[in-house]
């Protein structure tokens, strides 16, 4: 399995605090059946600002702790960013990092909002050969309230993600059911941890796909383990089932 989001580089933001909480997190994800995970530290959230160079050297030096101690887990380089108006600039620059150098990006929105900007700048990511995935959406407020711009960013081309443990209902009520719907939607492309610790904010993702099965069926856990396979090879994913739910029902759920 592959955990295409996760906090598992130490002291560098809110995940890992030490290499030795790394390596309890790479135990916890092989007993899990992870074997390949893409470090994605926060970058430009106000709180913590993690550049490209310094993502790779992170990267590199705990794969070599990982193989000193024989842990059988792979980590590849990304990052989180919070979305603001110059990340393009920056990208041009240097200090953005796609998911494993590949075409995809993580995006970020702040918690209860959508800048309004965002729909511009995410058409504008996309005409330099970028496809940006938006994290967690189903934990942000704004598109909780207003599924319509949700629906509106996927079809211009925008991807998601949604965390396991919101599948499972760690994060509320109202937040697995707005997973559950954005599944059902054809409206998230990808299940993946964010895990921060092997305590409060762990992996989940044995639990989650479990769920996915019972209530959507094995096409939709084939899926989105196929779509981390595809996006680690920077190939073209799945972006919906062979019979996707019509706009006009995700909306009626409202």
């Amino acid at each position: 399995m592959i955990d295409i989001h996760c906090h598992i580089l130490p002291g560098i933001d809110d995940g890992a605090k030490t290499i030795e909480d790394s390596i309890e997190m790479a135990k916890v994800a092989a007993e899990e059946g992870i074997h390949t995970i893409i470090a994605t530290p926060h970058h430009k959230n106000n709180q913590f600002t993690n550049n490209k160079e310094d993502i790779l050297k992170h990267v590199e030096n705990l794969n070599k702790q990982f193989t000193e101690r024989n842990i059988p887990i792979n980590i590849l380089p990304g990052q989180e960013v919070r979305i603001f108006g110059e990340l393009l600039e920056d990208y041009e620059k240097g200090e953005i990092l796609t998911l494993n150098h590949t075409k995809y990006l993580f995006v970020e929105f702040p918690s209860s909002s959508v800048p309004r900007y965002a729909e511009r700048l995410l058409y504008d990511i996309q005409t330099q050969g970028i496809i940006p995935i938006i994290v967690h959406p189903e934990r942000n407020k704004e598109l909780q309230e207003n599924p319509d711009l949700m629906y509106k960013l996927v079809q211009n081309g925008a991807l998601t993600q949604v965390t396991a443990a919101s599948v499972c209902g760690y994060f509320g009520k109202k937040v697995k059911q707005f997973s559950e719907q954005l599944i059902e939607a054809n409206l998230t492309h990808f299940i993946a941890s964010d895990a921060h610790n092997t305590t409060s904010r762990t992996y989940k993702m044995n639990q989650a796909f479990d769920e996915i099965e019972a209530k959507f069926g094995s096409d939709y856990v084939y899926m989105f383990t196929e779509n981390a396979e595809l996006l680690i090879e920077n190939k073209n994913i799945y972006k919906e089932m062979p019979q996707p739910i019509r706009r006009k029902k995700f909306l009626g759920i409202f």
